[in-house]
């Protein structure tokens, strides 16, 4: 598949979501944009095929066995080749690892009273390439946020306009090289190219976060297995991106070592019993524990519903604290409104979202990809968003700020869609 510049008319794209716990490959048509309602996004796209499978190799968004990691990826590639009957050569994937740093520089150009065209467009983005980075680090993303001409702020789209000068806000995230550049070496080993690395909560904000909450602020919290990503939106675009290295296999691990049962028991009772606040009823449900290193038939304890909550709660709400403090140190706490949406594997507890509310004081609701053509139910919910996500900034990558980046016209918009086009050719 040829790497296209803008959004494609028509074309098979791929996503690759690849996590601590399990990896996914969403194989989609991309249908006639020009047939297409203004106001639609992720309903021009018709997943195809689907694939997943369990990641191994992998620990908190870092690969730690390539060979491990590789066969993995492979596997769910394959599964959704098969099912999409389409042989995929190219991917949008998304990144979790590598301790990204998120900041808002200022770019200032000097136009001199004449017009401002593509050429100052190279110019502003040029400059913030060339941003101070240390040899093991390198630049994920530099996306358009906001521009003046002459101190005056808010401008959309400066193209066309005069003025003397002209500065443009570019978000830029940087993370450790070294990370990316493993996966971006397994990625190729499995003879598959790399259209964009996309940090996992952008993704998952394309996917899941309605226009509204994108204009007037909101955070979005991406609870996976081996990581917690965090990303500010405001204004229709991203402002700030952070991640974690915890998340929902940490709540397992807790499980296990309490109740000392098995990883794969602790999982189980974690996903068919764990809750994230306690009810009354709790004290009286008892749970049949399989001890470590015995025969499942034989050996088995019983403990009240209660104690497993009490194991997973306090996770939780470390996990929201650490959230709390990230939010709190961007220094765009202010501007991010009073919501957060939370989505990822590890935000389907029970009652997650009223302990995360309590921990952060905002309204939280739970996120998950908005229907997309083809996508069956089993993988429509908060663990794929990144996956659908991936398919929606493939088809636009442009974060345009009316339109949340899902423009309804084929061709780059403005100054926001000449960025857009300009980054997806050099990064």
């Amino acid at each position: 598949m040829k790497k296209s510049l803008v959004k494609p008319k028509t074309g098979v794209i791929a996503a690759l979501d690849v996590g601590s716990t399990k990896i996914c490959c969403l194989i989609a048509r991309v249908e006639d944009l020009r047939k297409s309602k203004p106001d639609v996004s992720l309903s021009n796209i018709r997943v195809l095929g689907v694939g997943h499978n369990i990641a191994e190799g992998i620990r908190n968004g870092a690969i730690v066995d390539m060979e491990s990691c590789e066969l993995s990826i492979r596997r769910a590639v394959q599964s959704a080749e098969t099912t999409a009957n389409e042989t995929i050569e190219r991917v949008y994937i998304n990144l979790s690892a590598g301790r990204p740093i998120s900041q808002i520089i200022e770019i200032h150009l000097d136009i001199n009273g004449h017009h401002i065209v593509e050429a100052d467009l190279g110019k502003i983005i040029e400059q913030g390439k060339s941003i101070d980075i240390s040899e093991d680090q390198e630049l994920i993303h530099l996306l358009p946020v906001d521009f003046s001409i002459d101190g005056n702020r808010g401008v959309k789209d400066p193209c066309g306009m005069t003025g003397k000068s002209l500065t443009a806000q570019m978000h830029t995230v940087i993370g450790d090289a070294g990370p990316k550049k493993n996966l971006k070496t397994v990625v190729e080993r499995c003879h598959l190219n790399i259209d964009s690395f996309v940090v996992s909560p952008l993704a998952s904000g394309l996917a899941c976060l309605v226009e509204d909450e994108v204009d007037l602020g909101v955070t979005i919290v991406d609870m996976g297995g081996g990581t917690t990503t965090i990303a500010i939106f405001f204004d229709g675009s991203v402002i700030f991106a952070d991640s974690l290295p915890v998340g929902g296999t940490h709540v397992t691990k807790d499980i296990a070592r309490g109740l000392c049962t098995s990883v794969s028991e602790a999982e189980r009772l974690k996903t068919l019993h764990g809750s994230a606040i306690r009810s009354a009823i709790d004290d009286r449900e008892l749970l049949e524990i399989p001890q470590t290193g015995s025969d499942a038939q034989t050996v088995v304890t019983q403990v009240e519903k209660s104690k497993l909550i009490n194991i997973i709660q306090p996770r939780l709400e470390e996990i929201f604290e650490l959230i709390r403090i990230s939010i709190s140190k961007s220094e765009f706490e202010s501007i991010a409104g009073r919501r957060v949406v939370l989505t990822g594997g590890a935000s389907q507890l029970p009652g997650i979202c009223d302990l995360a509310q309590s921990v952060l004081k905002k309204q939280v609701r739970l996120g998950k990809p908005v229907r997309t053509n083809g996508l069956t139910d089993a993988v429509s919910g908060p663990a794929f968003s990144t996956s659908v996500g991936l398919l929606a900034y493939g088809i636009d990558p442009k974060f345009d700020n009316s339109s949340f980046g899902m423009a309804d016209k084929i061709e780059p918009i403005g100054f926001f869609g000449k960025v857009g086009s300009w980054i997806r050719e050099n990064f």
